[in-house]
């Protein structure tokens, strides 16, 4: 019996072995394929645009703001102590504004670039997922976090995949 036991489990070893090299492992370079697709193309081109209208928007505010606290401190001496006081409580409430619509626009630019990036991603991985699937990968992984890479590159089958 205590033979059987060893004998059994050897060959469960032997199939183990045998189950982990059977798998086809592959790599490919995800961020090359991804920054080629057209789609991340025109999506990058688009998020500059709104960042630099966004950013214009705001320069002309903040260059306004600065004129304004530049006049403050220029005839701020022929004020009295009371009308100093509240402009420098309006300055303050204008800077405070003026933070808060830099981080409405960043917060605008972060959900556009998650709207936009969240398709390119699902057809990218879909092509992904169809060449693993059409040539026998078990694993398809980045191929920046290797260290050593000796198997299959799908990078070029998931680009013909995409059409690049």
């Amino acid at each position: 019996m205590k033979k059987l036991s060893v004998l059994f489990a050897a060959v469960m070893m032997f199939v183990t072995v045998g189950t982990v090299s059977a798998q086809k492992v592959a790599s490919m370079d995800y961020e090359a394929v991804l920054s080629a697709m057209p789609e991340t193309k025109k999506m990058t081109t688009d998020l500059d645009a709104f960042s630099k209208t966004k950013g214009d928007e705001l320069n002309k505010q903040a260059e306004a703001f600065q004129k304004e606290v530049q006049q403050y401190q220029v005839e701020g001496a022929k004020l009295t102590e009371a009308q100093r006081n509240a402009k420098e409580a309006e300055l303050q409430k204008k800077q405070q504004n003026l933070q808060q619509l830099q981080q409405t626009a960043q917060n605008d630019l972060a959900t556009r670039r998650d709207t936009a990036v969240k398709p390119i991603i699902e057809k990218l991985n879909n092509a992904v997922e169809k060449v693993a699937k059409a040539n026998g990968f078990d694993f398809i992984i980045d191929s920046t976090a290797l260290i050593y890479k000796a198997g299959p590159d799908a990078t070029p089958l998931v680009k013909k995949e995409l059409g690049l």
